[in-house]
């Protein structure tokens, strides 16, 4: 039989799952050519948001590779716009005057982002965010530092300024209605998410009317009507979107706020379909992603002759995607209906339910949002909350008595509950998925289904199906938690607290919802390590959170005393340093004295109330702790080299003092030891430190990733290079990368295992940009790191730490 032309203009999302559609249900009907005026395959256009947040970058949001139209012989012309509509003809014709027939048609333009025509909105540095390329250019302007203004307070307006914030960048947000979202929220709800986000940072201005945008060739700032003028290096307008009916006007279509289609997706020509933001149907035109898969189905369907119902409007929930700021809105909202509110400012927490005749007709939830989906299906399903009014707001849990069972509840929903809105994807299409190809893992459901593939926020809910549907057979992979304060692993907590800026530690359990007030000796000492790690120069080290060794910067023993190892460089020392030591030693009858593994000299036993004194001594000869106590650097080993060794071929010696003296002061997940040998010989045992340099006739070799503790391994080669210069940018990117993502409490090697050793040869080796910016971070953190503990103790910082906390006296014990 020979097959159909269909012709698409347009590769968006709705197109995309149109054609997945089509390919299920008649693969054979049609030959299928896409013009797409993007220069790229289809993507999801919903995670541009954490592509600019830097959470995932255009390779992870790629929906169809180009080897996915090769294997359904799509021919693809990427980046070449349709300008012309035969209609009488059937054909089309392209920007580049290639000119295609086609039997059925379908117009999948999508919207254009609005620009407010004030003077200088056509200055260089003013953007739209609608596609790749604006989310590409603001990541290239937030690279160059700077302010940034955002036009429009909605959805996309406050992602973008949440992802530019995230960039770095001081961002203010413009709205010109008196709360955000205003659209979704009531004031109440804009007024906490108006908190939230000036918390993180992000100035937030409502009945903020823009006059003009400044600048003669670029963009220098934003005057507002009120005459305000605010500095700006960047502005970025998102304050809507307009259906792209241009082409469709021009071939004669019926066009009103968008391409007039019937409920199956027909336009005013019969070959010709149209779906996605371009259209107008049943007098709606939409924006979110839900009901242009609703069309895409239609269109399939009714292009494969397959019956299938009419396109119907569904109110459809609304989500912000930043971190921290918990959302959900769905349905109606305004005068004339009955309220249901719950307040708990403490907590951060709003609920508002819309009712009408005893039914749920909008939702509003801001912080706890669990129970949005489950409001959601009652409003769908027009069902009585007579029974439940009294207990309703306070959520699904709270229904009917006994402890709830989320699984159960599952269970009970009906087959064509939603119960992922970015893909509207249903129950029964998961538990259909489920049963007839036999999944077993979350992964594999979003692969077939792609429920929980866009924002993820259903994760929890599509697990919840799936264990209803298999039970034992549910296969979750499990995250282990930082500690029983929480149900978070490390890496959530450390994701977290850089995109939602969190610079405490009581804002971390606040924002994760932990379990306890305090937290405890488990998590304290890792969420203190991930802010400082992650606000150098900002956040201050909480002593409270750190483990008694590091407390008083000595090592507690086993008879209670301490012992103190002062640092020396390289494993260097003096005449001057070794007298110094001596004297201490004898000052205060400090029992033993050691030279350690690590090229020291441990000081056993010393009191603790005379450790300031030991402290102030050594500082008077010029030497600072060694940070034999730290999840820090500890020593650079060293052989004697070339100056010395008859098979030395650099300077070992010399080189290990730089790497110390770079390094020193630093703190990092797990303790970090290193070691410079001057030849393959391995005196000073480089290859199994945390990070290893082995001098060799051509020049260094670098190793990392050894461990001679309770567990034994050998180092693996990161690279060879010339100079020492090279030595340092490489382990400097390399300890900062580790500090920026090891998990607290884990080990070098242990964290190269994670992430993969060919990975960290790719960034560091590969990319000699990634690689200078983890060393300028490295460096710049460094500057306020390197202040000896033993020196501000002796000034009076923290001094009270080592004071008894009573003087009992023996009245007192009577």
């Amino acid at each position: 039989m020979t097959k159909q032309k269909l012709v698409i203009v347009g590769n968006g999302m709705a197109p995309g799952r149109m054609l997945e559609h089509l390919f299920e249900t008649a693969p054979d009907l049609y030959d299928v050519t896409i013009f797409n005026a993007e220069p790229r395959v289809n993507y999801d256009r919903i995670m541009l948001s954490p592509v600019l947040a830097g959470d995932k970058s255009y390779e992870d949001i790629i929906i169809h590779s180009e080897d996915w139209y090769a294997s359904h012989g799509v021919t693809l012309h990427m980046g070449e716009r349709i300008i012309g509509i035969d209609r009488d003809a059937k054909t089309v014709t392209s920007a580049k005057d290639r000119v295609v027939h086609y039997d059925k048609l379908v117009i999948a333009t999508g919207s254009n982002p609005f620009i407010i025509p004030v003077p200088g909105h056509q200055l260089e540095g003013v953007l739209a965010y609608r596609d790749l390329d604006d989310t590409q250019n603001m990541i290239a302007a937030a690279a160059r530092g700077g302010r940034a203004v955002v036009i429009g307070g909605g959805l996309l307006g406050l992602e973008a300024a949440a992802g530019l914030k995230n960039r770095g960048m001081d961002v203010t947000v413009l709205h010109i209605m008196p709360s955000l979202m205003e659209r979704q929220l009531d004031p109440a709800a804009g007024h906490l998410l108006q908190q939230a986000l000036e918390a993180r940072g992000i100035e937030v201005r409502c009945k903020a009317n823009t006059k003009q945008i400044l600048g003669s060739e670029r963009v220098e700032g934003v005057e507002l009507e009120d005459g305000t003028i605010l500095d700006a290096d960047l502005v970025v307008m998102a304050v809507g979107i307009r259906p792209n009916t241009g082409l469709a006007k021009e071939a004669g279509l019926e066009v009103n706020r968008g391409i007039v289609t019937d409920a199956q997706m027909r336009t005013s020509d019969a070959s010709i379909y149209s779906v996605g933001e371009c259209v107008e149907v049943g007098g709606m035109v939409y924006g979110l992603v839900a009901p242009l898969y609703d069309m895409a189905k239609i269109a399939a369907a009714d292009l494969a002759g397959a019956p299938i119902a009419g396109f119907k409007h569904v109110d459809t929930p609304t989500k912000l995607k930043v971190t921290g700021c918990d959302l959900y809105s769905v349905g109606q909202f305004g005068e004339g209906y009955e309220e249901i509110v719950l307040r708990d400012a403490a907590r951060g927490s709003y609920k508002r339910l819309i009712v009408q005749e005893n039914k749920i007709v909008g939702a509003v939830l801001y912080g706890d949002v669990a129970d949005g989906g489950w409001y959601n299906e009652m409003l769908k399903s027009g069902a009585c909350i007579e029974d439940m009014r009294q207990t309703i707001i306070f959520g699904q849990a709270h229904q009917g008595g006994g402890n709830f069972d989320p699984v159960e509840a599952a269970a009970t929903m009906s087959d064509d509950a939603e119960i992922c809105g970015c893909n509207g994807i249903s129950k029964g299409t998961i538990v259909k998925a489920i049963n007839e190809q036999g999944l077993t893992t979350l992964a594999d459901v979003r692969a077939h289904t792609k429920a929980s593939a866009s924002c993820g926020s259903c994760s929890n809910l599509v697990a919840c199906v799936m264990k209803s549907v298999l039970g034992e057979s549910f296969v979750q992979k499990a995250v282990e938690p930082v500690c029983s304060c929480t149900e978070h692993g490390h890496e959530i907590v450390r994701a977290t607290i850089k995109k939602a800026g969190l610079k405490s530690i009581q804002a971390v359990y606040q924002t994760l919802e932990w379990k306890t007030s305090e937290g405890c000796a488990k998590c304290r000492p890792a969420i203190n390590y991930y802010l400082l790690s992650e606000w150098p120069g900002e956040y201050e080290d909480d002593q409270r959170s750190r483990f008694v060794n590091e407390r008083l910067h000595a090592n507690i023993q086993k008879d209670g005393t301490y012992s103190v190892v002062p640092r020396m460089f390289g494993g260097m020392t003096t005449p001057d340093e070794l007298r110094a030591i001596a004297d201490v030693a004898d000052k205060y009858n400090i029992p033993t004295v050691k030279v350690t593994g690590g090229q020291r000299i441990d000081l056993l036993g010393v009191k603790k109330e005379d450790l300031i004194p030991v402290w102030a001594d050594l500082n008077k000869a010029g030497m600072v702790s060694g940070a034999a106590y730290a999840k820090g650097l500890r020593t650079v080993k060293t052989c004697v080299g070339k100056d010395w060794c008859r098979f030395g071929t650099q300077d070992s010696t010399g080189l290990g003092i730089k790497l110390e003296k770079f390094l020193w002061g630093a703190w990092s997940p797990a303790k970090l030891k290193l070691a410079v040998t001057g030849c393959p010989r391995n005196c000073a045992e480089a290859t199994c430190k945390d990070i290893g340099v082995i001098c060799v006739d051509s020049g260094y070799e670098i190793v990392y990733g050894g461990a001679a503790g309770l567990h034994i391994q050998g180092t693996t080669k990161l690279v060879n290079v010339a100079t020492e210069e090279e030595v340092i940018e490489y382990t400097g990117a390399l300890t900062q990368w580790y500090r920026e993502t090891g998990f607290y409490l884990e080990r070098i090697y242990k964290w190269a295992n994670r992430l993969g050793y060919d990975h960290i040869q790719d960034v560091l080796v590969n990319d000699p940009e990634q690689r200078r910016a983890y060393y300028d971070r490295f460096v710049y953190s460094q500057q306020f790191a390197q202040i000896d503990p033993w020196a501000e103790f002796v000034a009076g910082k923290g001094a009270s730490e080592i004071e008894p906390m009573a003087e009992i006296k023996l009245e007192a014990a009577e």
